[in-house]
C-alpha cells in the first residue's frame, strides 16, 4: 500500500510544472512548489528545495527574505549545514558579500569552535566553525532553509557570538511558531517568506497547496 501511494503521489509530482510563473508574483507565491513528505516520520514534513529547481522563484525567495535587511550592515552571510547553503549562497551572491559555512561536526580539517544542540527530530548533534575567519564586530546574516524547534539556529547563533561576531539578523523560508522559534523572534531580527495568513498553516505541519499533491 505504501509502494503504491508512493508512485501515485510521485506521478503527480512529475506532472507539475515545476518551471511555471503566475501572473501574479506576491509575496510566498513560491511556497506552491513545496513537495508534500511521503516517506514517513522519519523526514521533514515537506520538502522546501522543490522551489530552487525555478530560477524565478530561488530569486523571488531571497528577494523577500533580504528585503527587512536592507538598513542593516551585513559584512559575511553565514547558511547552516546542509539546505542552508543554498539559501546562504544565493543570499550572500545577492548581497554581494561572502559566505561562511556552518558545518556538522568532523567535516572541517582546520580548527574550529564547536557546540551541541537537539535538532528538529530530538537527536543530540554537534556542529562547527572554523576560528580564522570571524571576529569581533563582524557582521553576520544567519540564514537557514526552515526554523522548526529552533534548536539547530540557536547553536549557530552561540557559535558566532562565541567568536565576538554580532548577529544581524535571522533569515529562513518559515520560522514555526515553536518554542525555539518564538525565541528567535523575540530576541533577533528576522525574515521569513511565510505570508501572516499562512503562519498558522505552517505551524500545524500544513499547507493547503499541498493537496495538489494528491489529486
Amino acid at each position: 500500500m505504501l509502494l503504491h501511494l508512493q508512485t501515485e503521489q510521485t506521478s503527480a509530482v512529475l506532472q507539475m510544472d515545476v518551471f511555471a510563473l503566475p501572473e501574479d508574483r506576491r509575496k510566498g507565491w513560491y511556497l506552491s512548489l513545496m513537495a508534500p513528505n511521503i516517506k514517513g516520520p522519519a523526514f521533514a514534513w515537506l520538502d522546501p528545495s522543490r522551489l530552487y529547481c525555478n530560477s524565478q522563484a530561488l530569486e523571488d525567495c531571497v528577494k523577500d527574505l533580504i528585503g527587512p535587511f536592507h538598513s542593516d550592515t551585513i559584512d559575511l552571510v553565514a547558511g547552516i549545514d546542509a539546505m542552508g547553503f543554498i539559501l546562504g549562497a544565493s543570499v550572500a551572491t545577492t548581497l554581494g558579500k561572502g559566505f561562511l559555512a556552518i558545518r556538522k561536526a568532523g567535516h572541517l580539517c582546520v580548527a574550529t569552535q564547536t557546540q551541541n544542540y537537539t535538532d528538529y527530530t530530538g537527536r543530540e548533534k554537534t556542529m562547527e566553525i572554523r576560528l580564522d575567519v570571524l571576529k569581533p564586530g563582524v557582521n553576520v546574516l544567519l540564514v537557514d532553509q526552515w526554523i522548526e524547534t529552533g534548536g539547530t539556529m540557536k547553536a549557530a547563533i552561540q557559535l558566532v557570538e562565541m567568536l565576538g561576531a554580532v548577529v544581524v539578523g535571522v533569515a529562513a523560508l518559515a520560522i514555526e511558531n515553536t518554542e525555539g522559534g518564538r525565541w528567535i523572534k523575540d530576541n533577533y531580527k528576522f525574515s521569513h517568506c511565510i505570508p501572516e495568513e499562512l503562519q498558522s498553516q505552517v505551524d500545524g505541519k500544513y499547507l493547503d497547496s499541498l493537496k495538489i499533491f494528491n489529486n
